[in-house]
């Protein structure tokens, strides 16, 4: 099993900037996915960015060029630079993992962009 616990949401303006952490209790083995979803109030939950443990980074078009994902496989952390906020990027931000078929996630962090 791994726990994932995400850190860093919160309130911010519209075009400012926030990073959230996710801390995983042990390493993640093999060849293997750190992710961040993220789902708003009425929508389906979507994915964010993602990156393998090759290194190889995934975006959703909505926030390529504003969010950055990036890893700490010493800390057994991922996290999200998210720059240019905007209202809609309000949501909670889950932090994802994937594990030798089997796929792990964390409780949620609300991050909340106002106009």
């Amino acid at each position: 099993q791994v726990q994932l616990v995400e850190s860093g949401g919160g309130l911010v303006q519209a075009g400012g900037s926030l990073r959230i952490s996710c801390a995983a209790s042990r390493a993640i083995l093999g060849t293997n996915v750190m992710g961040w979803y993220r789902q708003a109030p009425g929508k389906q939950r979507e994915l964010v960015a993602a990156v393998t443990s090759g290194g190889t980074m995934n975006y959703a078009d909505s926030v390529k060029g504003r969010f950055t994902i990036s890893r700490d496989n010493a800390k057994n952390s991922v996290y999200l630079h998210m720059n240019s906020l905007k209202p809609e990027d309000t949501a909670v931000y889950y932090c994802n993992a994937y594990e030798l078929g089997r796929i792990y996630w964390g409780q949620g962090t609300q991050v909340t962009v106002s106009s």
